[in-house]
C-alpha cells in the first residue's frame, strides 16, 4: 500500500532523515505553522503506518578500532530473493541487504570485519545461506542526505503549508495549517462565512488540533496552528486559501 503524504509528513521525514538526533517536534512545528502536539502525533502515524521504520545511527566503522566495510553483490532467483535476504540479515557481520528489482547483482549486503581474513569469512557466510556472489568492493565513505523534493526548498521562510489534491470534476481537497494573524485566526466557521471569508460551497471537512481531530460545526473557533482540511467541488479560491495562510 503507497501511503499519500501531505507537506507536514513530507518536512517531518526530510528533518528526521537529515539529522533524527537533534530535530525535536517543537522545532518542526514552527518551520511548518502547526503545534508540536500535531507534529507528535504526525510521527505516531507514520511509524504505525511503517513510512517511518526505525532511527539508526550513522556509523563510520573505519574510526570504530579501523574496521573494513564490504560491499558484496550477488543474485538470487527472482522467487528466493526475499527470503534469502532476511536469512542473510541474520549473518555475523552483515549490517545492511538491499534488494534491487533486476535480474543479475539484485541483492547488495553490507558487511563489516576487523581485516580481510574476516569479511572473507563473513562473504563465505552469505555464499552458503544460497546468494551467488557475483563481486566484492572495499567501501571507502558513504553519505547520507534528506530527499530534497521533502525539503524547503523553494518556500519562503515561515510560510504555512498547503497541500492540494485535484479530484474529477474539478474538486479539490486542500489541507491548510492556519498561520498566526491569518484573517480567519480566532473567528468561528460562521463568523467566517458571515465576512465570506469561507464561500457557502467550501466544505470544512476537519480540524486538526493538537492531537484531535475535530468535527467542525458552525461555532468551531479556527485557531493558529490548526490544520483544516477543505473540499470545494468546484474548486478552492486563491482568496480563500489566503484566508487561512496569512498571506
Amino acid at each position: 500500500m503507497v501511503d499519500r503524504l501531505d507537506e507536514v509528513d513530507k518536512r517531518i521525514l526530510y528533518r528526521l532523515v537529515r539529522d533524527a538526533r537533534n530535530t525535536s517536534a517543537p522545532t518542526v512545528a514552527d518551520e511548518v505553522n502547526v503545534s508540536a502536539g500535531t507534529i507528535r502525533n504526525r510521527i505516531d502515524q507514520l511509524e504505525s503506518d511503517g513510512v517511518i521504520r526505525g532511527y539508526h545511527a550513522h556509523v563510520d566503522y573505519e574510526r570504530a578500532e579501523g574496521r573494513l566495510t564490504n560491499l558484496v553483490v550477488g543474485t538470487a532467483r527472482i522467487d528466493e530473493r526475499e527470503r534469502l535476504a532476511k536469512q542473510i540479515a541474520e549473518v555475523p557481520g552483515v549490517v545492511n541487504v538491499r534488494q534491487l528489482m533486476c535480474g543479475t547483482g539484485n541483492i547488495h549486503v553490507t558487511t563489516v570485519g576487523e581485516d580481510a581474513q574476516e569479511l572473507s569469512r563473513v562473504t563465505r557466510d552469505v555464499s552458503e545461506v544460497g546468494l551467488e556472489v557475483e563481486d566484492e568492493h572495499l567501501l571507502q565513505h558513504e553519505e547520507h542526505r534528506p530527499y530534497h523534493a521533502f525539503g524547503p526548498e523553494g518556500r519562503r521562510e515561515g510560510q504555512s503549508i498547503a497541500d492540494f489534491m485535484s479530484l474529477s470534476g474539478g474538486a479539490e481537497v486542500v489541507e491548510v495549517s492556519v498561520a498566526r494573524g491569518a484573517e480567519i485566526d480566532g473567528l468561528t466557521l460562521r463568523e467566517a462565512n458571515e465576512r465570506g471569508l469561507v464561500a457557502p460551497e467550501v466544505l470544512v471537512v476537519s480540524v486538526e488540533r493538537d492531537e484531535r481531530i475535530l468535527t467542525p460545526k458552525g461555532n468551531t473557533e479556527i485557531r493558529a496552528d490548526d490544520l483544516v482540511t477543505l473540499f470545494a467541488r468546484g474548486g478552492l479560491s486563491e482568496e480563500t486559501v489566503a484566508a487561512f495562510r496569512g498571506d
